[in-house]
Order: structure tokens, then C-alpha cells, then sequence
């Protein structure tokens, strides 16, 4: 060891890593050299370490917990490995915490150990976590949000205890960022209300944010469920300082506030589909089972703006259209309502530059058939 590096070691023998900053910390970590520092302040940098984690609030709304489950279902990375690399402590997940409710064992639990109102309480008091929230928002009856109480609070309360305190918000599924399937038209659906976090089916003003008068950006990672990638990466590039919160969102999101880069605008499920040769050739299946295009079973592809057929599910395997189910266009602000009737053609809606089905066909079975059945070989082959 220099002299040079054991005076610095000197010196910093009276420092408390616990109350460095982050810069700091990092700046002696490159002046010590990493060996040297692991030899003389393991210890301290484990301390450190948990000092600099990311806490994460993950809340729960109206929802059929699916978008969790699609999380757990990740496979590189899986949600483990996912949150060791990026030092993230899961503080909230009511579907995930151990030992936590009201009573425990039938007993009345009081402290944030064993009680999960107490807890989320603490976390929101103590600030500075990711808020990400999984599920819709009841604002009825009359603005009150009773439709869903969690303990003696709205879950519209919760939401505005915690927006304001969290230093970024998340909005995983189609429920929590635009109303999802909670939301759909019916007879209730004026009593219940349901709202997404910043926006209302495609409306910007119309989120329980704006209902509150809370001013904070959104991420919507809308899906029913959402892919693990999509909520994975964009959490991760939140973490690591790769998107800077507010001042990136505006390039990186479109205008319902999606990451870009995983629904692209001006792309969709149906150009990289692997039955989108049988489309070009004008070839579809009338019934389930088959393996053509799967545009008269419903199929709603060329409006759904997703790299689902290149990144795909399942371990990137497989996803809806390879399945044989057709797109339902989920991760669109209307979903379900602009998707529905589901499985049925939608006849008066273009598609391509505003050509019907019939017309591609046609053109398709002719003049352009040579052109047309190169292309759908190279997408049958996977080329």
C-alpha cells in the first residue's frame, strides 16, 4: 500500500460511512481502490450499501394482482436477482409481505414489524422510495373512493399520503395507469369511478392526481398483465439514473405516458407478427386452432402499440398471436372498451394506410402476391 493511500486510510479511520453522501462515498471508494477498500472497510461498506438502496412502496388497488404475478413470472433476470443488482429494498408489497396484517395469528399486531398499516405509515413518513402502484382507483361513490378501503383509509387517501413523498411513481398494468378493465363501461361504472393514476381511459386530466391536485410525472407501464421486462427495465433505468425523473420523461414517454422505447408510436404487435405472412397473402382463419392471420377471429394487433412479437413472454418463447389468441390490444389507454367486442373482426376500422381488410386482401391474392409471399416466407421462417 502507498504512503499516499495509507494516510487516506488514516484519515478516513474516524469517518462514519453511515453519514457520507452518496458522491462522497463513491469518491473515496475510487481514491482507496477497490481492493483496499474491501479489505479495510467491508464492513462499512455493507452499511453504506444499505445506507444507498433504493426502498421501493409497491401498492395495491382495484386489480387482479396479475401484473405481480407476471413480475415473479420474469426469468432473466428473475425479481430476485433483479432486486440484489440494484441494492432495491421491496418495504411495501402487500402481496408479498410475510407475517403482516391488522391481527397476526388472531391477535391485534401494533408495531410495523407484523402491521402493515403501521408500516406503510412509517415508509411514507420517512419519504424518499419509488412509489409504484399496481391497480386502479375508485374515486365513488361522489368522490369519496369508498369503493375500496384498505383498514379505516381510502385507498384514494393512501394514494394521497403517498404521491407526494415519492421521488418517482410507477404505474404498473392497464388498471393503475389508465382505469383498465376496472373501468369499462357498465351500469356502475359512473358510481364506482375508477381512475388511473394520471390519466382516465385516454383523458391526461382525468387521473386521481389531477382529482387530488397532486402535480408529480407518471411512468405508465400499461398491460394486462405488463411484461416483466418492461416494468424491470424502466425501474431499473429509474434506479440507476438512466431516466432522469422529470426532466427525461418528456422525450422518453409518449403522449399516454409510455416508455417509448417498449410501445413505440409509430410501430405495432401486428408488423412483427409470425402470422403476418398470411396476412400479407390475404389468408385468415375463420376458426380457433388454425395458423393463418387471426384478423377475423378478432385479432386488434395494428392498433396495439407494443414490441410484444420481438421481446415476447414466456421466458421470450412465445406470446398471444403464436399462441393462436388474438392481440386484444391491452396496452392501449381505452382497453377494453376500444377493443371490444373482442374476438370479432372490426369491420369499419382501416387498417395500413386506412385500407379495410377487403382491399388488402385483394391486393394482396393479387398483383402483389410475389411481393407479398417473399415477405410472409421471411416471417413464417422467423427471418
Amino acid at each position: 500500500m502507498s504512503t499516499g493511500t495509507k494516510n487516506l486510510v488514516h484519515i478516513l479511520d474516524g469517518v462514519d460511512f453511515l453519514k457520507m453522501d452518496r458522491r462522497t462515498f463513491m469518491k473515496a471508494v475510487g481514491l482507496l481502490g477497490a481492493t483496499v477498500m474491501l479489505d479495510s472497510y467491508k464492513a462499512e461498506i455493507v452499511s453504506a450499501l444499505e445506507f444507498a438502496e433504493t426502498k421501493l412502496v409497491w401498492l395495491h388497488g382495484s386489480e387482479c394482482t396479475g401484473c405481480s404475478e407476471s413480475l415473479l413470472n420474469g426469468g432473466n433476470p428473475d425479481i430476485v436477482q433483479a432486486l440484489n443488482k440494484l441494492n432495491v429494498n421491496l418495504a411495501y408489497h402487500e402481496t408479498l409481505l410475510a407475517q403482516q396484517g391488522i391481527f397476526v395469528d388472531g391477535k391485534l399486531a401494533n408495531t410495523s414489524e407484523l402491521n402493515s398499516e403501521i408500516l406503510l405509515e412509517e415508509l411514507i413518513k420517512e419519504g424518499n422510495y419509488i412509489l409504484i402502484v399496481e391497480g386502479s382507483i375508485p374515486n365513488g361513490p361522489q368522490g369519496s373512493g369508498k369503493y375500496l378501503m384498505i383498514g379505516k383509509k381510502t385507498f384514494k387517501e393512501i394514494i394521497a399520503e403517498a404521491a407526494p413523498n415519492a421521488n418517482a411513481i410507477i404505474a404498473v398494468g392497464s388498471c393503475a395507469a389508465y382505469g383498465g378493465i376496472t373501468s369499462a363501461d357498465s351500469d356502475i361504472a359512473k358510481d364506482t369511478d375508477y381512475r388511473g393514476v394520471a390519466f382516465a381511459k385516454e383523458n391526461p386530466k382525468g387521473g386521481i392526481l389531477q382529482e387530488l391536485g397532486i402535480d408529480k410525472p407518471v411512468i405508465n407501464i400499461p398491460g394486462c398483465p405488463a411484461h416483466p421486462d418492461w416494468i424491470l427495465l424502466t425501474l431499473g433505468a429509474v434506479i440507476l439514473g438512466k431516466i432522469k425523473v422529470p426532466e427525461d420523461l418528456p422525450v422518453l414517454l409518449d403522449n399516454y405516458g409510455r416508455p417509448k422505447v417498449f410501445y413505440p408510436p409509430d410501430h405495432t404487435v401486428h408488423e412483427n407478427c409470425p402470422r403476418r405472412g398470411y396476412y400479407d397473402r390475404g389468408e385468415f382463419d375463420e376458426q380457433v386452432g388454425g395458423e393463418k392471420c387471426l384478423w377475423k377471429l378478432g385479432c386488434k394487433a395494428p392498433y396495439a402499440h407494443a414490441d410484444c412479437a420481438i421481446r415476447k413472454w414466456n421466458g421470450s418463447v412465445s406470446f398471444c398471436t403464436q399462441a393462436g389468441g388474438p392481440c386484444i390490444a391491452c396496452v392501449e389507454p381505452g382497453f377494453p372498451d376500444t377493443s371490444r367486442p373482442l374476438y370479432v373482426e372490426a369491420e369499419d376500422k382501416g387498417v395500413l394506410l386506412g385500407a379495410n381488410i377487403d382491399t388488402v386482401s385483394k391486393v394482396a391474392i393479387g398483383a402483389a402476391a410475389v411481393v407479398a409471399g417473399v415477405h410472409a416466407v421471411r416471417r413464417i421462417k422467423g427471418e
